[in-house]
């Protein structure tokens, strides 16, 4: 039933000059386009600023055409221009583990640019500036409508829904370069696959009791829980709306559990012809290979 398949997508059909909406299946073998129908916009943030009632949208969807999943449609990031990126340093007890550091007394907020997203099949670029490019899993929370000052008890009144992410991080700029600011080693492009769908909350049971892990080249390297997150969305939410206005479609990254390549022993980090696999139950599965820069002329 259509109803219950609010994952939605953004992608280009081959030879397509300008992207389309659409329901992803719960497969991810198919999808169904929502911006053929009337009134539904070809840009999912959008959509979310509309307030879309889903029920409407699924009657819309079930009046248009199938399409399967081939060579011919690229899935694009869910959001291609979120207002902002924010993200959540250190929100997994066991990441603080693993570094041997305490759980941080407040969340550690910092950002990332819009130029690091790619879609769920991308290619992350390795780029030549840093020779320690690690991996991170994260659940990205997608704001759904305009937030401010809102108490923890109404914070998932603003939630829209929830998707997948790598935090990819050159951890040399993130932490030996820079002055020790986060921005360069978090926002070099491509440093962000997003996807494959953002997934309506309606269809998250428990977002406290979802696992997600990364492997890389078929081996697992993060095997995590998001119960294990420090700061709840609710709270971050709550923290965030004091002093910065969220608006629709803008995502924040929750943090990551443990099994990064820079604290494993000795450190991994990634290199090109790599592969990473990402998933998060429930949300979906993103594959992105590892690529060397291309060179201009």
């Amino acid at each position: 039933m259509l109803a219950a398949r609010m994952r939605f997508v953004q992608y280009l059909r081959k030879g397509d000059l300008a992207k389309r909406l659409g329901l992803l299946a719960d497969d991810q073998k198919s999808l169904v386009e929502l911006s053929g129908a009337e009134g539904v916009p070809c840009d999912l943030k959008a959509l979310i600023a509309q307030n879309p009632n889903l029920e409407e949208l699924a009657q819309k969807a079930q009046k248009q055409p199938k399409l399967t999943l081939n060579d011919d449609v690229t899935l694009l990031p869910p959001l291609t221009e979120p207002g902002k990126i924010i993200c959540i340093g250190l929100n997994y007890q066991d990441h603080c583990d693993e570094q041997n550091k305490p759980a941080p007394k407040e969340p550690m907020f910092f950002s990332k640019y819009n130029n690091t997203l790619v879609g769920p099949t991308d290619n992350v670029i390795a780029h030549t500036a840093s020779d320690k490019i690690d991996w991170e899993v994260e659940l990205v929370v997608v704001i759904g409508k305009v937030a401010r000052q809102v108490p923890k008890e109404k914070a998932f009144d603003y939630v829209f829904g929830y998707s997948v992410a790598q935090d990819i991080s050159a951890r040399d700029w993130q932490k030996e370069r820079n002055g020790g600011q986060f921005l360069l080693g978090k926002s070099m492009d491509t440093f962000c696959p997003l996807g494959p769908a953002v997934v309506h909350k309606s269809l998250v049971k428990n977002v406290y009791d979802l696992p997600l892990k990364t492997w890389i080249n078929g081996v697992e390297k993060q095997n995590g829980n998001t119960g294990n997150m420090i700061y709840k969305i609710d709270d971050v939410i709550n923290r965030l709306t004091q002093s910065i206005t969220l608006l629709p479609g803008d995502i924040i990254l929750t943090g990551t559990p443990k099994g990064v390549g820079m604290h494993r022993s000795p450190p991994e980090y990634l290199k090109a012809g790599d592969v990473i696999k990402t998933e998060i139950v429930g949300l979906g599965t993103m594959t992105n290979q590892v690529v060397a820069p291309c060179t201009s002329n």
